[in-house]
């Protein structure tokens, strides 16, 4: 299995778009997640970040994505990208493939 993590925060440019404007671009954000599951993308959880939490990131939102395969995660990536999603939300993204305890102590011993 792989894995993304996403997380953002609105910017200025979403900011300055009135409320017809967002309903149109997150209208055709949900019609294309539609399609997802059936190219082996589940999404985990979409949702408001915890602001109390102990070294709390500071973008508002996460997004936690399972794949199949790598080539799955690159076309969600793709489809981020080509929606526009990067001109108006303030984002990074974390990939990574499943892995255990033991295994990342040993990738930590090695860094």
């Amino acid at each position: 299995m792989h894995y993304l993590i996403e997380l953002y925060t609105p910017n200025a440019a979403w900011k300055a778009l009135d409320a017809t404007q967002r309903q149109q671009f997150l209208g055709a954000i949900g019609n294309a997640m539609s399609e997802l599951s059936g190219l082996g993308i589940e999404v985990l959880t979409l949702a408001e970040t915890a602001p109390g939490i102990d070294k709390a990131s500071p973008h508002q939102f996460v997004g936690i994505w399972r794949f199949a395969t790598t080539e799955a995660r690159d076309v969600l990536l793709a489809g981020i990208k080509a929606s526009g999603w990067y001109d108006y939300f303030e984002h990074v993204n974390a990939g990574c493939a499943s892995g255990g305890f033991e295994q990342h102590l040993a990738a930590l011993m090695a860094a």
